[in-house]
């Protein structure tokens, strides 16, 4: 039982963790194409 807790708290947390890491993916891709215009 304390098991399966445990894994419900680990994936809501994995969700929350996920949002801000698609955030930061976008900034990153983002960051490349300006890169690349500039210096392309």
């Amino acid at each position: 039982m304390a098991h399966n807790t445990q894994n419900d708290n680990f994936w809501m947390k994995y969700r929350r963790f996920a949002k801000t890491e698609i955030m930061l993916y976008l900034v990153m891709i983002l960051i490349i194409v300006i890169g690349f215009l500039i210096f392309g």
